[in-house]
Formats: structure tokens, C-alpha cells, sequence
């Protein structure tokens, strides 16, 4: 099974930690890394925003997708966090075995 990698903004460093150490800890991702700070350009309710956000990237496996989503919108401070999964076509057998092992596949 090839893996995704799921992209998730936050609206800090802290709430992104949260939301990682969930989802490493249920295996529902094998590794988040949290890039602390990116400025975000987006349209919310009928206005352009800008913000400076914190942007989760997440390893995980399609099979997890639905659950990770929910967990994440349990615990994400956004009223509609935006999740986007995305295929990941090469990736070193080594890597891919880890993810396996890190999340009991």
C-alpha cells in the first residue's frame, strides 16, 4: 500500500504538537513534522484573510485517512481545519518499511 502525506495549517505550534502526539500515539500517523511558521492567504466567510499559521505534514496510509481526519477535527482549534491528502508515488523500501512498523501495518 503506498503511503499519502496530509497537509493540515493550524493556528499555532502548540495546537499543531497536540494534534501530532494524538495522532503518532493512536498510529493513525507514523510522523508528523511541523513547520512553524508559514503566512497563509485565504478566503473565509465571503473575506480575504492572511494569517501566520503552523503546517502540519503527516505520514500516513490512505487506510487511516478517514480516521485521521476525524481525530483531527476533535482536537483542531479551527471551526474547519483544512486537510488535504496527497499520494506519495516514490519513496525508499526502507522509509516504506518503517511506516509500516510505526503504524502496525
Amino acid at each position: 500500500m503506498k503511503p499519502i502525506e496530509v497537509f493540515i495549517t493550524f493556528p499555532d505550534t502548540e495546537s499543531a504538537r497536540k494534534v501530532a502526539r494524538i495522532l503518532v500515539e493512536k498510529h493513525l500517523a507514523a510522523c508528523v513534522n511541523i513547520v512553524p511558521r508559514v503566512h497563509s492567504v485565504y478566503r473565509w466567510k465571503g473575506q480575504i484573510e492572511e494569517d501566520q499559521e503552523a503546517l502540519a505534514i503527516i505520514k500516513t496510509f490512505p487506510s487511516h485517512f478517514e480516521e485521521l481526519c476525524r481525530e483531527v477535527q476533535m482536537h483542531h482549534p479551527y471551526e474547519l481545519p483544512a486537510i488535504t491528502g496527497i499520494p506519495v508515488e516514490l519513496l525508499p523500501q526502507k522509509v516504506a518499511n518503517w511506516l509500516n512498523e510505526s503504524m502496525n501495518i
